[in-house]
């Protein structure tokens, strides 16, 4: 007597991604892709790195002009940044609080840099929002965070922590750069903030 064959249990498809969750992921795939080959990188091989099918892409942006405009206000945004700089232990001294800063932060404007220098962005117009940052309320909320930072040794500051933040942030923003010599490391860089461009031995 033969054994009736068990029916086979039938195979779910996985859950497809939400429209959103696709969108961040064919943006964070993009972006080193715009900033190594400008607004000529195709959808193509945008599809290709995110292993999606091009078409995909097009069922979230009506065409490569949005998913571009949606790359360069990502790179704009001030979230992976802000949510770096929540995430720095402020039980640690300062100048290694502003040393871990100084890092996230630079790392955040050569993004910014090598986006808006690949898609030829001029003029200083934010193109757009993502999760509602225009340029003003990022600086603002960078700012922010970093006065937070500071906070713990507010009563040690000449400046309010604020202020502070602001000079801080503006030296990252326009650290100066000479054909003969390196950049300052994060660490040089918060040294000559925190105790000036004078020696300790000079009289």
């Amino acid at each position: 007597m033969t054994t009736p064959k068990e029916n086979p249990t039938p195979r779910r498809r996985a859950p497809g991604m939400l429209p959103e969750r696709r969108r961040e992921m064919i943006i964070h795939t993009a972006i080193p892709l715009i900033a190594e080959y400008g607004a000529a990188v195709t959808t193509a091989k945008i599809a290709r790195a995110a292993g999606i099918g091009e078409g995909t892409i097009f069922r979230v942006f009506a065409d490569k002009d949005e998913l571009l405009q949606a790359c360069m206000a990502e790179a704009l945004s001030p979230e992976h940044a802000v949510r770096e700089l929540d995430a720095i232990d402020v039980s640690q001294p300062l100048p290694d609080r502003l040393a871990e800063a100084a890092e996230a932060l630079q790392a955040h404007l050569s993004r910014m840099g090598a986006i808006a220098g690949s898609l030829g962005h001029r003029g200083g117009k934010h193109p757009g929002t993502v999760r509602g940052a225009g340029r003003d309320e990022s600086t603002t909320r960078i700012r922010a965070a970093l006065a937070e930072l500071l906070e713990p040794d507010r009563a040690a500051l000449r400046r309010p922590p604020e202020q502070i933040a602001a000079l801080f942030f503006g030296l990252l923003f326009t650290q100066p750069r000479t054909e003969d010599e390196p950049d300052l490391t994060p660490q040089e860089l918060v040294d000559v903030f925190l105790h000036g461009a004078v020696s300790g031995g000079t009289k």
